[in-house]
């Protein structure tokens, strides 16, 4: 049986993530990256900058939402996890280096989907029943769009429960399994209990405590991610630059896990980086819209300059980082790769090799992959649960939050026993059908993007004009 649903899983993944998802993420991207003409990457700094400002960081409780930095923390909180560390080693152990350049290309484009997706998700948001403001994909689409495009806003809903159950919980749930089993020979059973109480005594409190938790969390340990994988780089120093080499000659003349040189080698590149992108950053699942709906920002292009950094700071910089480790630690002082990432994915290995490869490059390092894994896939865990909920409630009722919330439990206590190879195939596999839907629905909404934007862009101008006179 176990056999058997791994093969299924591998079948579905492989024919979502061959051609079909691909060419609509990065077609959908290019696309409104150009029709944006660049403006992701020329107000990225602005970005920053209205994210750190008092206004982003001062909570008005006239609005009943959770502040800009909490929006961003919360889905954040749902980005960093498993695909940082395990998901970025995956990828290079199947697709070669070359899978970077992918995830790169990835998240440049995804810029724009995740300010597209945040935009729309603040403009189109409602109240609940108990008054909070509430938003995504699905009700960007059912208020948004005509009444004929309403079964997309369904289909996004339906998959948002699966994809998050399976990518947000299990494989999370199942990524810390293995790191307490593998580092500290913890039963799965005891981490499946321990890990469910745990989890349910947050969701209980709903977005105000996942928020809350998120704020704190999350740059807390990103910043010390960062800072250990600094370290490791400037002893490294040295083959930073073949490392480089490796990512940009296997993006196109596919070097891969068993080395040589063919098109299907450069197509697994372009597979595993696009799906283990989408599934580090999620531009394009929409996931991220939900959260920032719960936004008390009240101008949507705001919030969606803010959401499109959650793209940079986690594949342009986490993976980018997690990457450069694996590679460089295995680069001699004559440039030369010992090339224990060639052996090929065989389950865990992922896990593994970032794991060695930070405690190859700093005494102690391992650690710090150990604490990263587990804090980060508990923090997704947390986010997606609140994203599941928000799709629940939408397909049912409000008083009916308290069942979906009992089955992300559920899905992380299953996750925490399950098959590695069978939970990821399955996860990345539903993550991409998740994004079809809401993809199509930002297709659709382009032009009004667009004109939103355009709009923006002529006041801030005109204020500037007058600043200046």
């Amino acid at each position: 049986m176990e056999a058997m649903l791994a093969e299924y899983a591998s079948k579905l993944y492989g024919v979502v993530w061959n051609v079909i998802m691909p060419t609509l993420l990065l077609g959908t991207g290019i696309y409104l990256t150009l029709g944006l003409k660049l403006m992701p990457v020329r107000r990225l700094k602005a970005g920053f900058q209205t994210l750190f400002s008092k206004k982003s960081t001062t909570h008005n409780d006239a609005h009943d939402g959770i502040t800009p930095m909490q929006s961003l923390m919360t889905a954040l909180s749902g980005t960093i996890g498993a695909g940082n560390i395990i998901g970025v080693a995956s990828a290079i152990l199947i697709g070669g280096p070359g899978a970077i350049f992918w995830m790169w290309m990835t998240a440049l484009v995804g810029m724009a989907t995740k300010y597209a997706e945040a935009l729309m998700a603040v403009k189109y948001r409602t109240r609940g029943d108990d008054g909070l403001l509430i938003g995504g994909p699905m009700y960007y689409i059912k208020i948004g769009l005509a009444k004929k495009w309403l079964f997309l806003g369904t289909s996004y809903a339906v998959m948002m429960v699966i994809a998050g159950l399976a990518t947000g919980h299990m494989v999370q749930a199942n990524a810390i399994s293995v790191v307490l089993s593998e580092n500290f020979g913890v039963n799965n059973w005891v981490t499946a209990v321990l890990l469910s109480l745990l989890v349910f005594a947050v969701i209980i409190g709903g977005i105000q405590s996942i928020a809350k938790m998120a704020e704190i969390t999350v740059p807390t340990m990103t910043i010390l991610y960062l800072v250990c994988g600094t370290i490791i780089l400037v002893l490294n120093a040295s083959a930073i630059p073949t490392a480089f080499i490796l990512i940009f000659d296997g993006a196109f003349n596919g070097t891969a896990a068993v080395g040589g040189f063919s098109g299907a080698l450069i197509a697994a590149a372009i597979q595993q980086g696009v799906s283990r992108g989408l599934y580090s950053n999620e531009a394009g699942t929409g996931s991220a819209a939900i959260a920032h709906a719960s936004s008390e920002t009240q101008d949507p292009i705001v919030q969606g300059e803010i959401a499109m950094l959650g793209t940079v700071i986690d594949t342009i910089i986490i993976c980018t980082f997690t990457a450069l480790i694996i590679l460089t630690v295995q680069i001699d002082v004559g440039g030369v790769v010992q090339s224990t990432w060639m052996f090929g994915d065989d389950g865990n290995s992922g896990a593994v090799l970032t794991s060695q490869a930070f405690a190859a490059g700093l005494p102690g390092g391992g650690y710090v992959v150990i604490i990263g894994q587990l804090i980060f896939s508990f923090t997704t865990i947390i986010a997606w649960s609140l994203y599941v909920e928000r799709a629940g409630v939408f397909l049912s009722h409000e008083k009916y939050k308290m069942i979906f919330r009992v089955l992300s439990v559920g899905c992380v206590f299953a996750g925490c026993i399950g098959n590695f190879e069978t939970i990821w195939a399955f996860g990345l596999a539903s993550l991409g059908l998740l994004a079809a839907p809401n993809l199509i629905a930002l297709l659709i909404k382009s032009k009004e993007i667009f004109a939103m934007t355009n709009e923006a862009h002529e006041a801030r101008q005109n204020i500037k004009n007058q600043s200046a006179q």
